[in-house]
């Protein structure tokens, strides 16, 4: 079994306690391996580690506006790929009427996250209704179309690889963050089976993405004709809203502390409103850090993003590994002199274990001056 060297090392001005009791005047960076599940060590630093005042060469910390991406498609697969790797794929897909055939994903597993929107999904297991900030998880192959009640953004992010898994609660236990209990699973229910008897008298095309190629398949009838099933694999929602996050009043829990599902290759986390840490010496924002193997990205759904200037829910941040990165010079200057009770921000977080790549954008999407964005105004 491989075991990383341990040996805590203490050199010049230092605290403890990692995020708190920092040295005077000095800036934390927290450098680690394995996201923050490795060996790591905390720098102190006399200037921030992201006051840089020039940036050359193609790797950098980016922003993009999927507000600003053209989204509406007929089919889900046809939607602009935004980041991806052999893994993991991500799209953002935008509707407002019903879907007038099926899709299925033969590449991988599939998690929906409802950013606006409400209406009916339909699947091979049944009959889900969705709201924005539910999640849907569904496996591999499963044939499936969305009737929306009203205008409906979905970010779209695919494993490639493997299926969606729970988290490893450890000490906490299997209840915490989310109970299992809260989850709600297909059923063939009246919705389900009347849209059998609606759509069976027509013909029904299946757009089956597989091997990154678009495949249709036409049936003489509507494909979503189970009469029952049995089993432990199936769709499934979770609403951010059922998330109830660790927390500690003394002390600033990384990322990794609000893992929601886990896919070969990368993790899904979800930030959701909490309170803020009350300890006078503790940090009360991200601290900054080398994610040095990993990959981070954020969607931003809802609320003040109180990390980050001129964030707006719809946009993404995409932090590659390599470099320091943390919170904005007024986010971090107004947690020390002005701290906030609690965050009011809900948005979704993407470690991926292996570089991510960025796919042509179209002009206008991306904020090219996102890099300077941790200078001091």
């Amino acid at each position: 079994m491989r075991q990383w060297f341990q040996f805590p090392i203490t050199e010049g001005k230092a605290s403890k306690q990692a995020h708190c009791d920092l040295p005077e005047g000095t800036f934390e960076r927290e450098c680690g391996k394995e996201g923050f599940f490795g060996p790591a060590s905390h720098m102190y630093h006399s200037h921030p580690p992201t006051g840089w005042i020039n940036w050359e060469g193609p790797l950098r910390p980016r922003a993009i506006d999927t507000n600003a991406m053209n989204a509406s498609t007929a089919c889900p697969w046809q939607a602009p790929l935004i980041l991806h790797n052999n893994n993991l794929k991500l799209r953002v897909w935008q509707t407002e009427r019903d879907m007038s055939h099926l899709v299925r994903n033969g590449d991988g597993d599939e998690v929906l996250f409802v950013h606006h929107g409400s209406g009916d999904l339909y699947c091979d297991y049944g009959h889900l209704s969705y709201r924005d900030g539910d999640y849907i998880v569904l496996p591999r192959a499963t044939s499936w179309r969305i009737s929306p009640n009203s205008p409906t953004t979905l970010l779209m992010i695919e494993a490639s690889n493997s299926a969606f898994q729970m988290a490893e609660r450890g000490l906490v236990g299997q209840h915490a963050v989310y109970d299992p209990a809260v989850l709600e699973y297909a059923k063939i229910d009246q919705a389900f089976l009347d849209q059998q008897t609606e759509n069976d008298a027509q013909h029904w095309q299946v757009k089956l993405k597989a091997r990154n190629s678009l495949n249709t398949i036409t049936y003489p009838f509507n494909p979503l004709d189970a009469q029952g099933w049995k089993g432990n694999l199936t769709a499934f929602k979770l609403n951010w809203r059922d998330i109830r996050p660790l927390m500690s009043h003394r002390y600033h829990l990384p990322p990794s502390a609000h893992t929601t599902f886990v896919a070969e290759g990368f993790v899904i986390c979800t930030f959701v409103p909490r309170p803020i840490e009350t300890d006078p010496n503790a940090l009360k924002v991200p601290f900054f850090h080398n994610n040095d193997d990993y990959d981070e990205v954020l969607f931003y759904h809802r609320g003040n993003f109180f990390s980050r200037d001129n964030i707006e829910a719809g946009m993404i941040t995409h932090h590659p590994c390599g470099f320091s990165h943390g919170p904005h010079p007024k986010a971090l200057a107004a947690s020390q002199t002005q701290p906030k009770a609690e965050t009011d921000e809900v948005a979704v977080m993407i470690d991926a274990r292996y570089p991510l790549e960025v796919a042509d954008l179209p002009e206008g999407a991306e904020n090219t001056n996102y890099v300077y964005s941790w200078q001091e105004k």
